[in-house]
């Protein structure tokens, strides 16, 4: 006999939207501050007992809630921040579902008090029994609100059960905290655990301020190993910090976004960040980030999923290609001299074009030369031209003048703070690998025709995308036609890919338009392909070079983009400082 149906309690309902928005104590720290921080707090106070299992206090100094709202308060969809369609298309506060308060009072102990006057007679409310009845009684408290969780899943046994140790739940509890006070490095933050005060994050409206609070949360060497953007095109600003390349780590856990003060995992930001490192990081490595994206609220649905930590970019393609061009310029314009600023992004075609934007500070001979120019030239080594002045006359370039060269590898040279080691295979074979990159683009990528045409069997998404970036698929080499609604024709590749697999770059390439807007992979593939070329056409290991060849090197580093890094991520240079030097051999003690 089936089962009739019947209205679930209110407690029980609550309990099952608790499922999606309370995991665990981390969960309630970031519902709670997100709240704090919409009410326009400028100082929130954290106590935490036993990882946050046994108590979350949060205490802010915001608007506080009105004694008439305080019933509505911890009932599920009740809130103040949306009321209408159009609120939801352009949400500007960080909260905005109304479930958190009610979720959190169905699984732990819950009380609230406010107060929104400059008195001190605030108002305390809890929700007590099956149906959750608000019960409403006075409290002294300041102008703000006090939340307070205890006895997390209290009620739910199962769920506790995955909850993790006290030392594992408090570092999560730790890594929201950072995140937040990242995007809002005004607020002032202080964190106690067990009665004893963990973190003080100082509040800060001020460039040198903001980098504290950065090398609060990554460490002072990330700040001295990171390159600050600021970027802006249209209605989109990034800025924020990037870890250089040798800066990375083996985990993906620094990693950190947000879109109008709001943290999120996106893999469309992921793959437009990793796409910018793709040429200068080494291989099984992850970069390190904090970065800001403003936007126009009505140009990103953060309603995507109950713990908010999700958004859909209505102009998805713009967001990442932007992303891309401006990490990817700033990367490029990390010089020997120091930290740059980014360069300007221009107005080419968003997925082709992006890359390589900004000037390299070549001559103008090497610009014009074609991708078997370059070889050749290179296959001689660099001109060296005149030589050039002793270390002491004149200014002394970053890299300073070479001295001499070490068992045929290295370079040793001599610069105003110390001493540069070079890998000179390494270092020339960056250089080779960004000209030829650079003659291929002023050459454009050739068609190659197929004798025989392949035909493909696809989904109608990508015949669909097929259709509407034909003109873009030809820039990149590709000429497509359809054949029916699942099925194209690939007539024409890239002449530089003959040997690639057609039919699954075609594939993958069309998976990258359906995904992400835009490809990459034509790209990628050239590369690799200029890299090899580049690796066989610098100069090798073991070859005697004179002063004036290493100081031509020396000097085309200096102008290079990427100059490093090799191709492989591999750093090109290091510095050794004169207080280094006196360290190791121990002078001045």
């Amino acid at each position: 006999m089936a089962q009739r149906i019947q209205q679930l309690s209110t407690r029980l309902s609550n309990q099952i939207a608790a499922g999606e928005v309370v995991e665990r104590p981390a969960s309630v720290v970031k519902e709670l501050m997100e709240n704090s921080l919409d009410a326009d707090c400028d100082r929130i106070d954290i106590d935490l007992e036993t990882g946050g299992t046994k108590l979350v206090r949060i205490r802010d100094n915001g608007c506080g809630i009105q004694r008439e709202d305080l019933t509505l308060a911890l009932s599920r969809h009740a809130t103040s921040k949306i009321a209408e369609m159009e609120d939801l298309e352009g949400v500007v506060t960080l909260g905005f579902r109304g479930e958190a308060l009610a979720s959190m009072a169905s699984v732990c102990r819950l009380a609230l008090t406010s107060n929104d006057g400059d008195d001190n007679e605030g108002w305390r409310v809890v929700a007590a029994g099956e149906d959750m009845v608000a019960e409403i009684a006075p409290a002294p408290h300041p102008r703000g609100t006090t939340v307070e969780v205890r006895d997390l899943f209290f009620n739910t046994p199962a769920r506790r059960k995955f909850l993790r140790t006290e030392k594992t739940e408090l570092q999560r509890l730790e890594d929201v905290i950072r995140k937040i006070s990242l995007s809002h490095p005004y607020v002032n933050i202080t964190v106690t655990h067990n009665g004893r005060q963990l973190h003080h994050y100082t509040p800060s409206t001020s460039d040198e301020g903001a980098r504290r609070r950065i090398a609060s949360v990554f460490g002072q060497a990330f700040v001295d190993n990171a390159v600050y953007i600021d970027q802006a095109h249209d209605e989109l600003r990034l800025h924020g910090w990037i870890g250089l390349p040798t800066w990375s780590r083996s985990q993906a856990d620094q990693q950190f976004f947000f879109v109008n003060g709001r943290m999120i995992r996106d893999k469309l930001v992921t793959h437009a960040v990793r796409q910018a490192y793709q040429d200068v990081l080494y291989h099984g490595r992850n970069p390190v980030f904090a970065l800001f994206l403003a936007i126009d609220p009505r140009q990103v649905d953060v309603n995507v999923h109950p713990t908010k930590h999700e958004v859909r970019f209505r102009a998805s393609r713009q967001v990442h290609d932007f992303i891309f061009r401006t990490v990817h310029v700033a990367l490029a314009e990390v010089r020997p001299e120091g930290r740059p600023q980014p360069g300007t992004l221009d107005d080419s075609p968003p997925g082709f074009a992006g890359p390589r934007q900004t000037s390299m500070g070549l001559h103008t001979t090497d610009r014009a030369r074609g991708v078997g120019e370059v070889l050749e030239h290179y296959g001689n080594l660099i001109s060296p031209g005149p030589a050039l002045p002793d270390a002491g006359e004149g200014d002394i370039p970053p890299l300073g003048y070479a001295v001499a060269q070490l068992h045929g590898i290295y370079i040793l040279a001599e610069n105003a703070s110390g001493l540069i080691i070079v890998d000179m295979h390494a270092a020339h074979e960056r250089i080779t690998y960004e000209r030829l990159k650079l003659a291929t683009d002023t050459d454009s990528l050739r068609m190659q025709p197929l004798l025989v045409p392949i035909s493909l069997a696809i989904s109608e998404k990508e015949v669909d995308a097929a259709e509407e970036n034909r003109d873009e698929l030809r820039a990149l080499g590709f000429e497509i036609e359809q054949a029916s609604s699942e099925s194209i024709m690939v007539r024409a590749i890239p002449s530089m890919l003959n040997k690639s697999d057609a039919e699954q770059l075609v594939r993958d390439v069309l998976s990258d338009f359906v995904e992400f807007g835009s490809s990459s992979r034509i790209r990628q593939h050239r590369d690799e392909i200029l890299s090899t070329m580049a690796c066989h056409g610098s100069v090798r290991a073991n070859r005697r070079l004179t002063i004036p060849e290493m100081n031509a090197l020396l000097r085309d580093m200096e102008e290079t983009e990427r100059s490093g890094q090799c191709n492989h991520g591999r750093p090109t240079w290091t510095e050794l400082s004169v207080t280094e030097l006196d360290n190791l051999f121990l002078r001045g003690r």
